[in-house]
């Protein structure tokens, strides 16, 4: 049986301990030296940074999040032991886990480690398709010409650098396609490594849950139990045309992945399809001006990222939560692209006024997408406001003052609500 010492980097036929230094940290796989796409998950990677940082924090419960009014980004795993999980509203997590540490998220921090543990992915391939800071898929093929060993010793090389060098772990899934590598990621969290073989891939997902699926929320779950597909055998006793017709686009993926394949490629270029910021509050409120200040704020966050991706956008989104945690999202097509912060504000403002009525909230969002090239932004003059020109140009000049002398330099009063 193929097998690759995890603490040395030793491969080896079956045996409990390497040959080498008898670590006990072996895995063992038919396929292991064969798959060459992988998911490298970062193991509670903010509540980690803050450990690593703060090593009195190692034995403590840690959430990353928001005050009471808020939500949990993530936990470590002590917290997860007690139930807490990311998204989970905060005071229901502080119930669960009162003597629980809430450190706010420090997003420009977690995001330079993000670029260290890139920086050590693009030493093994150039194809590496990140989804988040924390995550990436990494397609391997090819590679054991370069680095003279199977992308499996390479992979397990990457999470003991990331240990060694940044006091951080991360677990790898290795398979055939990208559907199950992150399905085996998650298989043996944290410091896993576990491989979903071609000639296993029917009998592994037989059984599951179609949870399992990537994208597959609430809603569309309850649709799938209305069909009765809790799992992937129920899928399989479905025809494509059948899902076609009762799911729609979503019915050709169901099916494929059903029988484990999908073809998607490892992208080191996937385009970003959104842009887009919210905030949670402490209390709930229906004060106008105060959100209004928050969807001004909000608006210019979104330009500013647009603006150093070079991107624009023709659709503006509002997102609201309610108090009963009730979403409402309100989406505007202009038409032509944009990445001004006053024309997403004003639309956005335009869309909360038709819902402000519905409150209290206790978030608010702004977003932009279909995004295309800056170049082509708000070249059309609008006909209805002839001052949005002069306040574009006002933009750019603020832009240029806040680029040089800093962000704080210049500031709407509206800001500051």
């Amino acid at each position: 049986m193929p097998s690759l010492c995890r603490s040395c980097l030793t491969p080896f036929d079956a045996g409990r301990r390497c040959p080498k230094c008898r670590s006990p940290r072996v895995i063992s796989h038919p396929e292991l030296f064969e798959l060459s796409i992988a998911h490298m998950d970062c193991d509670a990677f903010y509540a980690s940074v803050e450990k690593r940082d703060a090593p009195e924090l190692a034995d403590k419960p840690v959430i990353i999040g928001g005050g009471r009014r808020g939500v949990v980004s993530t936990a470590c795993y002590v917290a997860r032991i007690r139930g807490v999980r990311s998204a989970m509203p905060m005071f229901q997590a502080l119930k669960l886990c009162p003597d629980a540490v809430v450190i706010r998220p420090r997003g420009s921090h977690y995001a330079a480690v993000s670029k260290q543990i890139r920086a050590m992915m693009d030493d093994l391939t150039p194809s590496v398709e990140p989804l988040s800071l924390d995550e990436a898929f990494l397609d391997m093929t090819g590679t054991d010409k370069l680095h003279h060993a199977a992308p499996a010793v390479m992979l397990a090389g990457l999470v003991k650098r990331m240990e060694d060098e940044l006091g951080l772990t991360g677990s790898i899934g290795l398979s055939h396609n990208k559907f199950l590598a992150k399905v085996a990621s998650d298989l043996d969290k944290p410091r896993g490594f576990s491989v979903i073989g071609k000639a296993e891939t029917a009998d592994f997902l037989r059984d599951k849950p179609v949870g399992l699926i990537w994208g597959v929320g609430g809603v569309s779950q309850a649709a799938l139990d209305k069909a009765g597909i809790r799992t992937f055998a129920d899928l399989l006793r479905w025809e494509k045309d059948d899902l076609l017709l009762r799911f729609g686009g979503m019915g050709e993926r169901l099916w494929h992945l059903a029988r484990g394949e999908d073809r998607r490629r490892v992208s080191a270029h996937a385009p970003v399809k959104s842009i887009s910021k919210e905030t949670t509050f402490f209390e709930d409120t229906s004060d106008a001006d105060l959100l209004d200040g928050h969807l001004w704020r909000l608006s210019e966050q979104v330009a500013d990222r647009a603006k150093a991706k070079d991107l624009a956008g023709q659709v503006v989104t509002l997102k609201l939560k309610r108090a009963d945690f009730r979403s409402l999202t309100r989406q505007s097509n202009l038409g032509d692209s944009t990445q001004s912060t006053d024309r997403i504000y004003r639309t956005a403002r335009g869309l909360f006024d038709t819902v402000i009525a519905e409150g209290p909230f206790r978030l608010i969002g702004v977003g932009i997408s279909h995004l295309g090239p800056a170049q082509d932004a708000d070249r059309s003059d609008d006909l209805l406001d002839p001052n949005a020109a002069k306040r574009r140009a006002a933009e750019r000049a603020t832009d240029k003052l806040r680029e040089k002398f800093g962000k704080s330099i210049i500031r709407k009063g509206r800001a500051l609500r």
